[in-house]
């Protein structure tokens, strides 16, 4: 089981997106509108489940171009739909998409590669 609690049917996967910021760098308090339309904006977050179906329309993937779970995806804008839920204290949200939604892996940039080692 995944930290989201969802297991996705069909073609559908999980991304958990990133948290957003509830107040600007000034110290204003953002109205949950603008959050909500943030949240339904953000094109990139960590791949958190695979449906056993999904990206099976095509055969032979070249190697390491099929996302796997823990992963960092690029998806389309307003794709899928969105899920909030609280563990252990932390709200969090995800994306429901479709497989074919999916548009990129994001590869770790030298930062990101320093900071994970």
């Amino acid at each position: 089981m995944n930290a989201s609690g969802l297991t996705p049917l069909e073609f559908f996967v999980v991304v958990e997106l990133d948290p957003l910021e509830e107040r600007t760098k000034g110290g204003i308090i953002l109205p949950t509108q603008v959050s909500d339309k943030d949240k339904l904006a953000t094109q990139e977050g960590t791949l958190v489940a695979v449906s056993p179906h999904a990206f099976s329309y095509a055969d032979g993937w070249p190697e390491g171009a099929m996302p796997k779970v823990g992963q960092r995806v690029l998806f389309k804008r307003y794709a899928g739909a969105l899920h909030e839920r609280e563990t252990g204290g932390v709200k969090r949200t995800y994306r429901l998409l479709n497989d074919k939604d999916l548009i990129a892996i994001v590869e770790a940039g030298e930062a990101q590669a320093r900071e994970a080692a």
